[in-house]
């Protein structure tokens, strides 16, 4: 195992961007979105000299308790069935939690909660894993809603919509909404669409310098979607296209024209990016695990459906403890911040 030096970091970033395990998180672009995260990479090579497996981890410091916390989102990236490069990267990530004093480490690869094997290899490393029952209880969704392109064009794809969605596509045309992609000079009426979004449905939105700092890091690898009708911004979306994945990953809209279905019309558009960019999967993200019709998740759920993928149930979070002591300590104090600001 290595940890990367500045010198080797297009290197790993191309080893990445080409990987089927790959994506955004694990690009050594994202910590320039995570204001406030330290950031390392770690490689695993073979007898070659090439890599063959990486893992880009985030590290937040803790300083008043003389601490920090690891985390690689979305990582590692390699073949999870390779138990030797397992090993070697989380040889590479005990390396860094000694060197920051870390409490514990988390990742959450992008596997099947049914890959048994994977399973267990985790197990024998000594992780313990963490799967919420719908979930959003872990920090990135467990329940992915996916559309596997399979090389199929633009005109099967649409095929493949359900006649309601499809109609819904044709109607947002019909009534003249325009799709465009934007730069900087849009973030605002996204962030303000992003507000309504929070209040109509009951979440915590991130700070507009957030979503700016995303379309600067990510360059080409990520794109502005806004909708508008009748001139005016009605819809907004940021969309990543990296290792072959177009990830759906912050959507916004108005309250004011739902009717002339905007959100169907951008969402094709992007599925349109992933078929021009020769992608394998359009991620529509997360969705929650129970797909019952009362759910107050379910409309969610419902409105990906139309177009016409499937339900991918992740692993969930595996954590591996350094010192079990100290991240007590860290789990309390996080708990009692929280219950301090819902009163």
């Amino acid at each position: 195992m290595e940890i990367i030096t500045s010198q080797q970091i297009a290197e790993y970033e191309a080893f990445v961007q080409s990987h089927p395990q790959g994506g955004f998180t694990q690009s050594s672009l994202w910590p320039r979105v995570k204001e406030g995260w330290g950031w390392e990479g770690v490689v695993s090579r073979g007898a070659d000299g090439q890599i063959r497996g990486a893992v880009g981890v985030l590290i937040q410091n803790l300083p008043a308790l003389h601490t920090s916390f690891l985390y690689a989102p979305r990582g590692p990236v390699c073949d999870l069935h390779d138990a030797d490069v397992l090993r070697d990267l989380k040889a590479g990530v005990d390396v860094l939690a000694e060197k920051y004093h870390a409490h514990s480490f988390k990742c959450d690869p992008d596997i099947f909660a049914a890959d048994e094997s994977f399973l267990g290899l985790m197990q024998e490393m000594g992780f313990s894993r963490f799967a919420g029952p719908v979930g959003f209880e872990t920090i990135q969704a467990r329940f992915n809603y996916r559309l596997y392109l399979g090389g199929r064009g633009e005109e099967a794809l649409l095929q493949n919509l359900t006649q309601k969605t499809r109609y819904n596509v044709r109607l947002a045309q019909r009534k003249g909404v325009e799709i465009r992609v934007c730069g900087q000079e849009s973030v605002e009426d996204f962030w303000r669409l992003m507000q309504v979004t929070g209040e109509r449905d009951s979440f915590n939105i991130r700070p507009q310098a957030y979503f700016s700092r995303m379309l600067g890091a990510l360059g080409e690898h990520v794109r502005l979607y806004m909708g508008f009708y009748e001139g005016a911004p009605v819809c907004g979306a940021i969309t990543t296209n990296y290792a072959g994945k177009v990830c759906y990953v912050y959507g916004a809209s108005d309250n004011a024209h739902r009717n002339a279905m905007p959100n169907y019309l951008m969402q094709w558009e992007m599925i349109r990016w992933a078929v021009e960019t020769g992608c394998t999967v359009y991620d529509f993200q997360g969705i929650a695990g129970d797909l019952d019709e009362s759910s107050p998740m379910y409309g969610l759920y419902r409105f990906k459906r139309g177009f016409g993928g499937q339900v991918d149930e992740l692993a969930g979070e595996f954590d591996y403890v350094y010192h079990p002591a100290i991240k007590k300590m860290v789990d309390a104090a996080i708990e009692a911040r929280r219950l301090l600001h819902h009163h």
